[in-house]
């Protein structure tokens, strides 16, 4: 277990680790963002088609 996941799952954490994944391929990666936030979207360089696809968050990390 790395130290970003110890730190991040704090009930009075700021932040939150979300997992991302492309709406294209399905190449998932984690993410981190505020905990009172918007859903995550972003425009991200996927490897598996070698193309910018959009990302969104799927889950949070429990």
């Amino acid at each position: 277990m790395f130290l970003t996941n110890i730190l991040l799952k704090k009930a009075k954490s700021k932040n939150i680790l979300v997992l991302m994944e492309s709406a294209v391929s399905g190449h998932q990666f984690t993410a981190i963002r505020e905990r009172l936030a918007d859903k995550l979207e972003m425009l991200r360089f996927d490897p598996y088609n070698n193309t910018h696809t959009t990302d969104h968050g799927i889950a949070r990390e429990e």
